[in-house]
């Protein structure tokens, strides 16, 4: 029981950033403090467990449904945030409060919308497919879902995959590459698809053409019922959601690279990705930050994700290397010599 309801530990962030919207003054800031202050200073003290799932706990894990609510009820929980934000963003407030409901908003964008969306994406139903589409539109990164699925995956740790960093690459040049390369890449994935299905790409067979009306609509209705300040803010937050995203892209794979095998790569092994055990980002993230088992086996659900003993390690968890990745010169310190100490145990990693 207690296996299934740790998971129940996601809604603290929805319940945080209601919190930083509700309450007056500094308190807007109250979200960036626990998710970005407290979260990564407790983790600089665990380490997490190795421990995987029997295959018998496994096939139980994968039949209890209960695992499924919990991320069902994030989409609700999500559009609750956004409601209550731009209902408040329509009342005057200083500067500083203002700044920090947006921040708060932007987290649970990227705490929860994407990341959400990102698990949910993965999943074979359509009504699973649209729930990811549904808190994608939450950060106006529908576009996400295309190329992360198709794309990221299949080119994951090489040079022709944006969202993959280069050794040596800094966060900020990543970022733009990244954002760009991706949304440009989707609309090349939606060309190539609809040109196989004989089918013409200026059309409403075309999700990305789809996406951008959706996501003009929705920025439409909130100007209509919410007003102009509020529209601005939530813009503000949803980009804040989507850079939080690349963020979390820029740690997961930097400076790792697949071998080139004939006129294509070595097959996405867990040596391809930075994993992390700690704890409470395991919990906050819906086990994110096992990443290795996720690019190696893409379909595995959350609650089965395993530990490798080959994967490269994060010193610390992902909102600790989140932050560190901030300050280039520190990141390549820590990282570099990360790295140096995964290779000379020799357990195949390429360096880009």
């Amino acid at each position: 029981m207690l296996r299934k309801l740790k998971y129940l530990f996601v809604y603290t962030t929805p319940v945080i950033v209601l919190l930083s919207i509700m309450l007056p003054g500094w308190w807007s800031y109250l979200a960036l403090i626990v998710l970005f202050g407290l979260l990564p200073f407790l983790e600089l003290f665990t380490k997490g467990s190795k421990e995987n799932l029997s295959r018998l706990e496994e096939e139980m894990a994968l039949k209890d449904k209960t695992f499924d609510i919990i991320i069902y009820g994030l989409v609700p929980a999500q559009y609750a945030v956004v409601g209550y934000f731009l209902f408040t963003m329509q009342n005057e407030m200083p500067v500083y409060e203002w700044i920090g409901n947006v921040i708060a908003l932007g987290l649970s964008c990227g705490v929860i919308g994407i990341n959400a969306a990102h698990e949910l994406g993965h999943r074979l139903t359509k009504y699973e497919q649209n729930m990811s589409k549904a808190l994608l539109l939450t950060s106006m990164y529908m576009h996400f879902f295309i190329e992360h699925n198709r794309g990221h995956h299949k080119h994951v740790s090489t040079d022709e995959d944006p969202a993959s960093a280069r050794y040596g690459e800094p966060l900020y040049l990543f970022l733009v590459r990244s954002i760009a390369g991706s949304w440009i890449s989707a609309w090349k994935l939606e060309k190539e698809k609809l040109d196989l299905q004989k089918k013409p790409f200026w059309s409403l067979h075309n999700e990305m053409l789809r996406f951008q009306l959706i996501q003009l609509l929705f920025l439409v209705a909130i100007y209509f019922f919410f007003g102009l300040n509020a529209l601005i803010a939530f813009m503000v937050s949803a980009t804040f959601g989507f850079l939080l995203l690349e963020t979390v892209n820029y740690i997961e794979h930097y400076g790792l690279r697949r071998k080139k095998k004939g006129e294509g790569y070595e097959r996405t092994l867990p040596i391809h990705s930075w994993n992390s055990n700690h704890p409470i980002g395991r919990l906050f993230l819906l086990e994110l930050s096992r990443h290795s088992d996720h690019h190696y086996i893409a379909s595995r659900k959350y609650q089965v994700l395993r530990h490798f003993e080959e994967s490269p390690q994060m010193p610390t968890g992902y909102p600790g290397m989140m932050l560190l990745s901030l300050f280039p010169p520190l990141w390549f310190r820590v990282m570099h010599k990360t790295i140096s100490n995964y290779k000379s145990t020799e357990k195949g990693v390429s360096l880009g």
